[in-house]
């Protein structure tokens, strides 16, 4: 509401709320805290656990910060905007997404200090990115290069993403997993080594334990066979891939047909069953022993292929028939009249099995398969879904890895040694950016000073000891939550890939950037849901 010559002047409508100044930065950063807070007592192999209850009743029990912050129903505007900082990290990366959100956190913290200090908020933010600009520097200096044929390297890397989550005995057995998996779908294009996260199917199945997932060299497809006489097993099969319906097309138009003769319906009957055997034939020429089919199959034409001796499975995803291809090397046909020899697949095995209640068709044993599958089997539905999101953090690392091979040490020490060298740069600058850029700094060190908290272990103690140990020259130096106390990152095998340091910096710079530029906030009223309406029936509240 405004005044114009003593007359108010409506503007915002009825029940608009609007925060201005700095008030609304405080608001903003408070929420932006709060979420940085929910997620910082799992960092790290000894974080805690959440348990998170939707509205149905449904309960998830995991350390994962993407899962939490995607589980999590937020209404403030800013605190959106951090879970949206994890959400692209989990997206791009796979991992760092708890880091993110944390270092999000305390630059907002250290930013409000600034902000009390009369510090406008483009100077923080100058400042910010000028000390982001000389982390990015140091990450690129400790960066090492390793070889991805060097399997070991590969698994210290996973085992780092996987130390935090609730695996136990069978964290070694999902890391292989992850890695053979990765391998297997490395292709090379434009003269660089790439991987395809989409390449890879993860198919989950209660029952058994972890230890008995396994990865097949080929695809499961959570179909059946269509018809019972046919075979459930196809050794040296050749596969084809049809697009295309394996029926009589209906007519998009009505017709009317007279017949007078009554041989003349047999006639017209057994025409479709001809036309349907002949697809068949056609199929049984080109050599095919398994079809896979997008759309319906006849029961005629199942007849007829059971006859020959055909494994068919029909109303397959697209995904998974695109993924067919990758692995077998056949063709996505869409016209029979198409369909040659070339256009086949090949696997040493076909073969439908009873996983669990269902019946599933796995595909295996493909020469060079350009997409794989990965089986997760445990005992409990919580735990098979924990152990999917562990394996997808290790893909991701991998194909991380597989895109840019440096990796930098963990357990906090590429952090604390970006603190030691932005304090001994901060000198160069002057004026309140000076402030900003020593502000990023101390940000920084809230990873080792919380991967010490949740360890149990003392913090002042532990960052006076990896100070001393970096001002000493020890630059892999961390923080070491098994043993207590500190220790070099690179001997007890605790390594990261650079690329999931770099984003998430970037990540939390860019949210603590935006959340800083806000200094209003105008909140429509919301609309009152109307109860009990017409021909609607009233949910008793329980």
């Amino acid at each position: 509401m405004a005044l114009a010559s003593g007359q108010p002047v409506i503007i915002l409508k009825e029940g608009t709320t609007r925060t201005q100044g700095k008030a609304a930065q405080r608001n903003n950063i408070a929420a932006a805290k709060i979420i940085a807070e929910i997620v910082k007592t799992t960092l790290g192999p000894k974080g805690m656990d959440k348990i998170l209850v939707d509205s149905l009743g449904d309960v998830v029990v995991t350390n994962d910060g993407a899962t939490i912050l995607e589980k999590i129903d937020v209404e403030h505007p800013a605190a959106k905007m951090i879970i949206e900082v994890a959400k692209t990290q989990d997206d791009v990366v796979g991992d760092g997404t708890t880091t993110a959100v944390v270092i999000a956190g305390e630059l907002l913290r250290k930013a409000e200090e600034l902000l009390e200090q009369k510090i406008h908020a483009s100077t923080i933010i100058s400042g910010y990115k000028k000390a982001l600009d000389m982390a990015f520097e140091v990450l690129q200096k400790q960066a090492t290069k390793i070889d991805l044929n060097d399997r070991e390297t590969l698994k210290k890397v996973v085992k780092t993403a996987l130390g935090s989550k609730s695996l136990g005995f069978a964290t070694d057995h999902i890391a292989d997993l992850a890695i053979d998996a990765v391998l297997s779908v490395v292709k090379e294009r434009n003269g660089k080594l790439v991987a395809d996260k989409d390449d890879i199917q993860i198919v989950k199945k209660v029952g058994k334990s972890l230890l008995e997932s396994e990865v097949i060299r080929g695809i499961i497809v959570d179909k059946e066979v269509v018809h019972a006489a046919m075979p459930k097993r196809v050794e040296n099969a050749r596969i084809a891939l049809l697009d295309a319906p394996f029926e009589i097309e209906k007519t998009e138009f009505s017709a009317e047909i007279r017949i007078r003769d009554p041989l003349k319906i047999k006639e017209f009957l057994d025409e479709e069953t001809n036309i349907l055997k002949g697809m068949v034939d056609k199929v049984k020429a080109v050599g095919a022993n398994v079809v896979f089919c997008q759309k319906g199959i006849d029961d005629a034409a199942q007849f007829f292929m059971a006859k020959e001796g055909i494994l068919a499975v029909r109303r397959v995803k697209k995904s998974d028939m695109e993924k067919l291809a990758k692995a077998t090397g056949a063709r996505i046909v869409t016209n029979f009249e198409d369909l040659s020899e070339k256009d086949l697949g090949r696997a040493a095995l076909v073969e439908e099995r009873k996983i669990g209640e269902d019946r599933m068709v796995f595909v295996e044993g493909c020469e060079n398969p350009k997409a794989v599958a990965v089986l997760i089997r445990a005992g409990l539905e919580r735990q098979m879904d924990e152990g999917e999101r562990a394996l997808n953090d290790a893909i991701m690392n991998l194909i991380t890895l597989v895109n840019d091979s440096r990796v930098v040490p963990g357990g906090g020490a590429i952090e604390t040694e970006i603190v030691q060298h932005l304090r001994a740069n901060a000198g160069k600058f002057t004026g309140k950016e000076q402030l900003a850029f020593q502000s990023f700094a101390d940000a920084l060190e809230i990873i080792p000073k919380t991967l010490a908290e949740n360890a149990g272990l003392e913090p002042v103690e532990i960052m006076a000891e990896l100070r001393h140990g970096h001002e000493k020259g020890k630059k892999s130096l961390g923080v070491n939550v098994a043993g207590g106390g500190v220790a070099d990152m690179l001997e007890l095998g605790v390594i990261e890939p650079v690329k999931v340091k770099e984003h998430a910096l970037k990540s939390s710079f860019e949210a603590a950037s935006m959340i800083l530029r806000i200094d209003d906030v105008v909140a429509a009223s919301k609309k009152k849901e109307e109860k009990g309406k017409k021909g609607e029936e009233e949910i008793p509240e329980f």
